[in-house]
């Protein structure tokens, strides 16, 4: 960036008439060419870029994907009053939603980024851009940091680390955790308030830091002011001269205490940071984060982006009320409003710092403002006869964490003193004093309540928002006691057990929901899936709810590195609700690629596509049965080395017959050459001592390496049926047969051993890879075993049609797919060669044999892709991974050929008799109108087409070649 160019550009601006349709074009050009680039378009941005807006059309003047938008004014027009045009711009931006927007009236830059503060970055007038260029530096083609004067993070990061350690310096000193939370608390509030104008002594507390470290005592001059401050009365003299009654609940308990020269210093170092600054909807996460860390960590903190709170706030709160403000007719209608926003309660039943509730609180006063607006601007209204109707006590918070209750309660009083702050200044266009007194604080002790959330009721609400804890069903009994989730399925009797924690959230607060209430909640992306579906989205569904913003599912910013969805509904609602929006980013990382629907009904699966959720399971699928999830081992004594199990079978020949090569997904679809890497001792069927105690060597490797452990698990197992008291006796009665794997498989291990190779896929996946298995290697329970050796069901399984299927009835591990029994493949169809258009028997083949060449189309199909992916890999040195990654680009693929080839092939079948062409989108309509027929062929009785060879392929040629993962022959 050369800086005569931005002199240049300051000299061109200032020139301008600044006349916002006819110059901005101009202004933003030569702005993108001081900063280095060719121009806009060179750069990659869009001037008048289209941005569809509650389904119309506007125009932003300038945006540039993933980096900035901005939006010019007129000269002289004030940029505060554009704020909300902007923000609905960047909230509808999805896919290309850029970092930063910048609101500019030619004479001055406002810096937002609002995935992070509602405030701007900074502030930066035209004529002051050579000295403070880095604040738009995000323009330059090559990266340069950009550095504001207004990064409230970064200030929030500094106070809260501060904080965090004088609590870590008490408790260390073995002050009672409690005691020493509200005293750190306190200090919080107060250094707020110092920085805020709500001392009277804009140096009050820092001059009390100073006056201990010159040797008097926190023992009693922060006592002191501490009480002052739940005093009622304002103090008339003395050092506390003037401090008012703070009130909050937070200063009702004192506890002196005599803070040590380090902990001073501390303080000391606090109070250096602009506290007026501090992000409240952030401070508590990153406090939190640094309790118990004796260095600073806040760096590395994960606190939940604004942005993604509003994914929450903007559809559950705002948009509704907005809509009527913008659609009332009358001042009538508008003090109606108004009054209603006053009675108006929000609850977060999971509010952990407050994080929610503070933007929802600050954004519901921002959009009061924007009605005070509209009833001063329309109707002539004096400011002197309004006034604030939106209280904190609308705002009710649940939490099992005292001290997140804690933070949640000041989090909010923060919010009060902001907020009010950004009212007075409304207010003061037309009066010379301040309307509203931040102080008292409003007592929040009843709003806020510190129990399980899932036990007790809850406050009544016209709308629930939150973020519940994240806990899978497998791993709830290892975070919380047996008893504790016995209790849960106790006040739950109707949520299916293998729903997932958070799903118990989503399920209370739609019972609790007045008619036309609204909720907006966070969940795993597993809410959308199987069983938490049905326990959680699909009740809301069927018992009048009606969603109407979701995100199907994205990455999440928090602690938790999990893939979220987004659901936000009204109960029964009394009016139609117009068209919903449904959002999913594609991809592990925020800057992937964002898709985005406009639907009639967002079902409970969360996905534009063919809803599938209502597919029937069909007999043929279930027996005889050919999918199974592979072996799970139950301890790691089972496998061996290759080095191992050379050295055992040397010493036990006979050893072969009970170590078999253990294949894992990781090794199937990971390494170059996908072969396992371990071995497994499987003795089954061999189910007495005698039997077992043939093989000595052996048995003696999982008599020290595993009994012991069986013993423990069935002792642990019986102390937790104390409590429980559950029947299941899963661990005591495998202890009978304890060297038998947990999960041997007995079923597909036996159908595994009459064929020569079985179709292979890993259970969980991202992508579509199936793969021919040697029948001497054991799949590992990471791999879904499907004992079928013919090309043609390869073909199927290996097929779009099967994909899509699978994608849409699966459930999901963060962004992959995990393939369940249950809900793909017995339900999924497979062709019926014309019997559902008129009914054949298909065991009597003579209607088929016309379609003998059709499954053999597909059979040599799905040879060629194996084939084709076979030299590739061999070629390039690649995994089956890395060679799918490449369907992931754009250009010319002989993998992406061949899988089109196989697809069209597979598309005759489903087609058959007549000759039809589908769109890709039109997959699922196809499967679920077929599965729905073959159901009700079965439920007459009559018999369908189930996996496997069609029984008119019976005795032809070239269903079955033998190309396959298989062992070296040099292997053990």
């Amino acid at each position: 960036m050369e800086e005569g160019k931005v002199v240049e550009f300051i000299e061109y601006a200032s020139g301008l008439s600044g006349y916002e349709k006819g110059e901005a074009h101009l202004f933003l050009d030569r702005l993108f060419i001081a900063y280095g680039n060719k121009g806009v378009i060179e750069a990659g941005a869009a001037l008048e870029k289209q941005i569809v807006v509650d389904m119309r059309t506007k125009f932003c003047d300038l945006l540039w994907p993933h980096i900035v938008l901005f939006e010019m004014k007129a000269r002289g027009e004030k940029l505060a009053d554009h704020f909300q045009q902007a923000k609905i711009y960047w909230d509808n931006t999805y896919g290309n939603r850029p970092k930063y927007v910048i609101l500019c009236n030619f004479d001055e830059f406002w810096i937002y980024d609002w995935n992070v503060q509602r405030e701007p970055l900074d502030k930066v007038p035209l004529k002051q851009l050579k000295e403070r260029w880095k604040a738009l530096a995000f323009l330059c083609p090559e990266p340069v940091k950009p550095i504001f004067g207004n990064n409230l993070v970064e200030v929030t990061e500094e106070a809260a680390d501060k904080i965090a350690q004088l609590y870590n310096s008490l408790v260390k000193r073995k002050i009672d955790h409690v005691k020493a939370r509200r005293f750190s608390l306190q200090c919080l509030v107060c250094l707020f308030a110092e920085d805020s104008g709500m001392f009277p002594d804009s140096t009050l507390f820092t001059s009390l830091i100073e006056d201990c470290l010159n040797g008097q005592s926190t023992y009693d001059l922060f006592q002191g002011l501490f009480k002052q401050m739940n005093n009622q009365e304002v103090a008339s003299g003395g050092k506390y001269k003037g401090v008012k009654y703070f009130n909050g609940g937070i200063f009702s308990t004192v506890y002196p205490i005599e803070l040590n020269p380090d902990e001073l210093q501390i303080l000391k170092e606090a109070s250096v940071s602009d506290w007026s600054k501090v992000q409240p909807s952030i401070f508590g996460t990153i406090f939190e984060d640094s309790l118990g860390k004796e260095e600073r960590h806040v760096t590395g903190a994960h606190y939940t982006l604004l942005s993604e709170i509003m994914s929450v706030v903007e559809p559950t709160i705002l948009r509704p009320w907005r809509e009527r403000i913008e659609g009332a007719k009358t001042l009538k209608e508008l003090y109606q409003i108004h009054d209603e926003m006053g009675k108006f309660i929000v609850l977060d039943p999971a509010c952990g710092s407050g994080n929610f509730l503070y933007v929802a609180y600050r954004e519901f006063r921002a959009l009061e403002i924007h009605l005070l607006k509209k009833i001063v601007t329309e109707y002539s209204v004096s400011l002197h006869s309004l006034h604030s109707k939106i209280k904190c006590n609308q705002f009710y918070g649940i939490d099992l964490n005292p001290l997140g209750i804690e933070l949640a309660k000041i989090t909010l009083a923060m919010a009060k003193k902001i907020t009010i702050e950004e009212f007075n200044k409304f207010t003061k266009i037309d009066r010379l004093f301040e309307v509203e007194d931040p102080l008292p604080f409003d007592n929040l002790d009843d709003n806020f309540i510190q129990k399980d959330a899932l036990l007790i009721p809850w406050p009544l609400a016209n709308a629930i928002i939150g973020n519940p804890p994240y806990q899978s069903k497998n791993k709830m009994q290892d975070e919380y006691s047996p008893e504790y989730v016995e209790h849960l399925h106790e006040v739950f009797p109707e949520m299916p057990g293998r729903a997932d924690y958070c799903v118990y959230w989503f399920r209370k607060a739609h019972d609790l929901l007045p008619a036309d209430g609204r909720a907006g909640l966070v969940g795993t992306n597993t809410i959308r899936e199987t069983y938490s579906r049905i326990g959680g989205l699909d009740y809301i569904v069927s018992n009048g709810g009606v969603i109407c913003d979701a995100i199907s599912t994205m990455p999440w910013s928090g602690s938790a590195a999990v893939h979220v969805s987004i659901v936000n509904w009204i109960k029964s609602p009394t009016d139609s609700v117009g068209k919903k929006k449904l959002r999913r980013l594609l991809g592990e990382k925020k800057k992937g690629v964002w898709e985005e629907w406009e639907l009639d009904v967002i079902p409970p699966t969360l996905s534009a596509d063919f809803d599938v959720t209502k597919a029937l399971v069909l007999k043929a699928n279930l027996e005889p049965r050919f999918c199974y999830q592979g072996q799970t081992q139950g301890h790691e004594g089972f496998l061996l080395t290759p080095e191992e199990r050379e050295t055992l079978v040397s010493e036990e020949p006979m050893a072969k017959e009970i170590t078999f090569p253990f294949l894992i997904a990781e090794e199937l679809i990971g390494d170059q050459d996908s072969l396992p890497k371990r071995y497994v001792i499987d003795f089954q069927p061999r189910e007495t001592l005698p039997d077992v105690m043939r093989y000595p060597k052996t048995f003696k490797i999982i008599q020290e390496r595993v009994l012991p452990k069986m013993i423990e698990n069935a002792q642990q197992e019986t102390e937790e049926f104390k409590v429980t008291k559950r029947k299941v006796k899963a661990r005591q009665l495998h202890l009978e047969k304890w060297w038998l794997l947990w999960r041997g498989r007995g079923d597909l291990m036996k159908k595994i051993a009459s064929i020569d190779r079985y179709v292979a896929c890993g259970q969980v996946t991202k992508r579509p890879i199936f793969e021919f298995v040697s029948s001497e290697i054991h799949p590992n329970a990471a791999l879904i075993a499907f004992p079928l050796q013919d090309d043609y069901s390869y073909g199927i399984l290996q097929s779009s049609f099967h994909w899509a299927w699978f994608k849409a009835r699966c459930s999901t591990l963060t962004e992959r797919f995990r393939y369940t029994t249950e809900t793909v493949f017995d339900s999924y169809p497979w062709p019926q060669w014309g019997i559902d258009i008129e009914y054949h028997d298909p065991s009597i083949p003579e209607p088929f044999s016309r379609c003998v060449s059709i499954a053999q189309e597909i059979a040599v199909a799905g040879r060629d892709l194996r084939k084709i992916r076979n030299e590739l890999r061999l070629e390039h040195n690649w995994s089956l991974r890395e060679l799918y990654r490449t369907l992931e680009m754009p250009g010319n693929n002989p993998l992406r050929d061949a899988h089109e080839r196989l697809d069209k092939a597979v598309l005759k079948a489903y087609t058959y008799p007549k000759s039809k062409t589908y769109k890709k989108t039109q997959e699922l309509k196809l499967l679920f109108e077929l599965n729905q027929k073959c159901g009700a062929l079965e439920k007459e009785g009559k018999k369908i087409f189930g996996p496997g060879l069609p029984t008119f392929c019976e005795g032809e040629e070239g269903f079955t070649s033998d190309d396959c993962v298989h062992m070296p022959s040099s292997s053990p």
